[in-house]
């Protein structure tokens, strides 16, 4: 049964595979940004594995994290599913968003869809000044939320999640995705700080809020600047905030020049708008995990839109450079900006602090070998290849942060993880 399920999972994902690899490239320069040529390079390929290898890969990497033991997505009902942190046992926007990013991408309607109704049903206020924003994390069993109050990258995702299902699918089968999006992004907009709640992005500096609400509006998380996400929106929002939003987009950029570490590449988790860390009560601002995206935010942006190339490919040569000085194979997952072991480690849900060689991490700095012009950065593919979504040698097991992470980088660097663009 499971090899008759994994083929039918292949075949149903060919369409949108060929579609990858005939955008694919195979030189090693990427000398185009791909909203402009179409082409994702299939960085597998050039480390120089075959293609059904990969295609056998992307297919384990999306059952192991969406349909086997260890699934992190589980059908509520008939018509709605989520995706849940198990070891947090909650359900996150993060995770949710995430999940329809997979679904949109690989072609999975009844995924995407099932997690926007269950998303819009338990989350999404329907009133009040929180209108159209969505309750951050909620208990999967009692379906009591643990906060009524969003964090500003659930939102981010949703919106582009949904303007790039509008573009797949239209917006006649079941659900109008762009009237989705258009509602948070027009309810966004008339937040004006009434009832303490306003803009996902604070429209002074430009750059997105840690949360849309009270003091969280003043600093931000670098892993939450998406250039390329505001450039979808410029491109199909069609609001008419577009040249707001491509504004955002060059901020963000210059934003990540400042808050990346000039010899290490390392970011703080939490900074004010100028870079500066900003510490939270539950944790000294430190490399951390929220920091682990960036390099595969970093990498989306210069493969898609191809902006600020030259910062970007330092960036990637200096960040790798300093991974692989801790050991390929052995560097850990928290420090500090500089480099050195931080006081302070944060522990990974119930589980005691601990520093580890993570897959989440190794996974998204393999995407910075998109960015990376030099050839042995492709050492770092072939780590992420050989890397297992499986528990580590203490028992803690995270299929949730780490597969997804995993999951996405393993989507940008076979060339799956793409601007979705209007039929």
């Amino acid at each position: 049964m499971r090899k008759v399920h994994l083929l039918a999972f292949v075949i149903a994902l060919l369409p949108v595979w060929a579609l990858g690899q005939k955008r694919g490239v195979s030189q090693r320069k990427l000398t185009t940004a791909a909203s402009i040529s179409g082409n994702y390079p299939n960085w597998f390929k050039i480390a120089g594995y075959s293609q059904a290898e990969i295609d056998r890969k992307l297919v384990k990497a999306y059952v192991d994290v969406f349909e086997g033991p260890n699934r992190i997505y589980f059908k509520a009902d008939d018509t709605t599913a989520y995706v849940s942190d198990l070891k947090n046992h909650d359900a996150r926007t993060e995770g949710l968003s995430y999940g329809m990013m997979v679904a949109v991408q690989l072609n999975k309607k009844d995924v995407f869809d099932r997690i926007w109704r269950w998303s819009k049903k338990h989350l999404q206020h329907q009133t009040g000044p929180r209108e159209a924003y969505f309750a951050w994390s909620i208990n999967t069993e009692t379906l009591k939320r643990n906060s009524e109050g969003s964090a500003s990258d659930g939102e981010l995702y949703y919106v582009t999640d949904l303007l790039f299902a509008a573009n797949r699918w239209g917006n006649n089968t079941g659900i109008n995705y762009y009237a989705e999006a258009r509602r948070i992004l027009d309810a966004m907009w008339k937040k004006d700080g009434t009832g303490n709640i306003f803009n996902l992005i604070n429209t002074q500096a430009k750059q997105i809020s840690f949360v849309p609400e009270g003091d969280g509006y003043k600093w931000t998380d670098p892993s939450y600047h998406l250039p390329a996400f505001y450039e979808v929106w410029a491109m199909y929002a069609k609001d008419g905030h577009e040249q707001f939003y491509r504004d955002c987009a060059d901020t963000s950029r210059a934003f990540l020049n400042k808050a990346c570490n000039p010899v290490t590449g390392l970011n703080y988790d939490y900074t004010e708008f100028s870079g500066k860390p900003h510490s939270t009560r539950w944790a000294p601002a430190a490399f951390r995990y929220d920091s682990w995206r960036v390099p595969m935010n970093i990498a989306m942006d210069y493969v898609w839109f191809g902006k600020d190339k030259s910062w970007q490919q330092d960036y990637a040569r200096r960040f790798q450079g300093f991974l692989r000085s801790k050991g390929l194979n052995t560097f850990e997952d928290q420090f500090n900006p500089d480099g050195t072991r931080p006081e302070f480690i944060l522990k990974a849900g119930n589980t005691g602090p601990k520093l580890r060689h993570s897959l989440g991490l190794v996974a998204t700095a393999a995407t910075a070998s998109m960015v990376n012009p030099d050839p042995k950065s492709l050492d770092f593919v072939h780590a992420l290849w050989n890397a297992k979504l499986e528990p580590y040698e203490d028992g803690y097991f995270d299929p949730y942060y780490d597969g997804l992470l995993y999951l996405f980088s393993i989507m940008h660097l076979s060339g799956n993880y793409q601007i979705i663009q209007s039929r």
